[in-house]
């Protein structure tokens, strides 16, 4: 099992939730941070030390307070620690669960585990530490089908472009021109119309604000 793990997270109640999980698990050396800045520092001290951490659990968001951060977010923090430690597991522990956020942090990332904070989140991450130890990814069974979902849509480049436009509130007589000033092609009417109604068609969704909420509520927008 781990040896040494690193947990950052802003939150005692979330932070006290990991705390009976590890503590559960008989890890002999937890350390906590509340801040980004404060975990990336823990990170290079131990590598100056030659005693690396063996797994960072991070949480995505953290509120800014008086104390000023040059990171703000797990997504940051995460980026960095990969380029100075790359072969440190990292979990995600989080109450994030837009499956295309969730997909990013796995894809782009390079992310190992990811517990949503819900009921019976404990449990979750006992699941996930050990997955993780015998090099195996973790994702929840539900958050596994929604991210499945996902990927079964297949969004190209172009296709969430448009939405994006479509989001930014610019009407969709107008979106050739914005394709256009981009260089991006196809950028006729006709060809945003067709592409627009196959999304619309292959998500279920009747209208141009029904598309732009579904692609919100899933994170790829």
């Amino acid at each position: 099992m781990f040896k040494k793990i690193l947990i950052a997270e802003d939150h005692e109640l979330g932070s006290y939730s990991v705390q009976k999980t590890l503590e559960d698990l008989n890890i002999p050396a937890v350390d906590y941070v509340y801040y980004c800045d404060d975990a990336l520092a823990k990170v290079q001290k131990s590598i100056r030390e030659n005693m690396p951490y063996d797994l960072l659990i991070s949480d995505l968001s953290f509120e800014e307070d008086h104390r000023e951060q040059n990171i703000k977010t797990g997504q940051e923090l995460i980026r960095k620690i990969r380029e100075i430690h790359p072969s440190i597991k990292i979990i995600v522990f989080s109450g994030e669960h837009k499956p295309g956020v969730i997909d990013t942090l796995f894809n782009e990332y390079q992310i190992n585990g990811y517990v949503r904070k819900a009921r019976n989140d404990s449990k979750e991450l006992k699941k996930s530490i050990a997955s993780v130890f015998i090099n195996e990814n973790y994702l929840s069974a539900d958050l596994k089908q929604e991210v499945k979902k996902l990927n079964n849509y297949e969004f190209s480049a172009y296709d969430i472009t448009l939405v994006s436009l479509l989001a930014k509130g610019i009407l969709q007589k107008n979106i050739p021109k914005h394709l256009e000033d981009r260089n991006l092609k196809p950028n006729s009417l006709s060809s945003v119309e067709k592409k627009l109604n196959t999304l619309k068609e292959d998500l279920e969704v009747t209208s141009n604000e029904q598309l732009v909420a579904f692609c919100k509520d899933i994170g790829i927008i």
